[in-house]
């Protein structure tokens, strides 16, 4: 492997690294609990991963979303909840660790209730899955990868929630440098094969995300991570 190539895999895979830490940090310390607002869930996040690593700046926003909020895709912003007992809560964070982004994304369930236990275990055998497919497709596109992860959805019994699959990640700020457009995204429209490098020869690297949603309880489950980073 080219040796810039290996670095950026390790700078990666390092401040992926920290986000797994500071999402463990989360669950262990209870942050995900029942009687408080989307918001103050997401500033006692925000103080902990100052505590921990010093981070103020994220790539995106950061999102906490519980119950039916879950249903809703990245752009949309619906009203602050409160989380009740038995809810099912996601997290997706996209903190910068020394100028390389992270991009995380992790489903809680709070309770014992059947339905979105599953779901959050689904999410996860769905990512696996998703992963294996591309691992095995050497000239894969973004719309071969979406169609594939969106029917994971009916198989598993839910709907896929988002209008993409996942997106290019990198050395902050990516989106400067690569764009909106749907090339750089795990898209319908994009029938690029994704390991193809960008417009300057530089290797493209990929976030899997799988968001699984039922509209009749009005639940969803979100998982994210490092596609091409082992």
């Amino acid at each position: 492997m080219d040796q810039s190539i290996s670095k950026r895999h390790a700078s990666l895979r390092e401040a992926e690294s920290k986000a797994e830490q500071l999402f463990k940090a989360i669950e262990d310390q209870g942050i995900i609990r029942p009687d408080v607002t989307e918001k103050q869930i997401n500033r006692e996040i925000y103080q902990l991963a100052f505590e921990m690593f010093g981070i103020k700046k994220y790539w995106h926003k950061r999102i906490v979303r519980a119950g039916k909020n879950t249903l809703f895709p990245y752009r949309e912003n619906p009203p602050d909840l409160i989380v009740s007992k038995d809810d099912i809560i996601f997290l997706d964070f996209g903190p910068i660790f020394e100028d390389w982004e992270a991009d995380f994304g992790r489903t809680f369930v709070l309770g014992d209730d059947p339905a979105k236990i599953k779901l959050k275990n689904d999410i996860v055998e769905a990512w696996d899955e998703g992963k294996a497919y591309f691992q095995s497709q050497s000239a894969i596109t973004g719309s071969e990868l979406y169609t594939y992860v969106s029917h994971l959805a009916l198989k598993y019994g839910w709907e896929f929630g988002g209008p993409h699959a996942g997106h290019l990640i990198g050395e902050f700020p990516h989106e400067v440098i690569q764009g909106e457009s749907v090339e750089n995204y795990i898209h319908p429209d994009n029938h690029i094969p994704m390991r193809n490098p960008d417009s300057n020869g530089k290797p493209r690297d990929w976030i899997l995300e799988i968001h699984f949603v039922d509209r009749k309880l009005e639940i969803g489950g979100f998982i994210e991570q490092l596609l091409t980073v082992d």
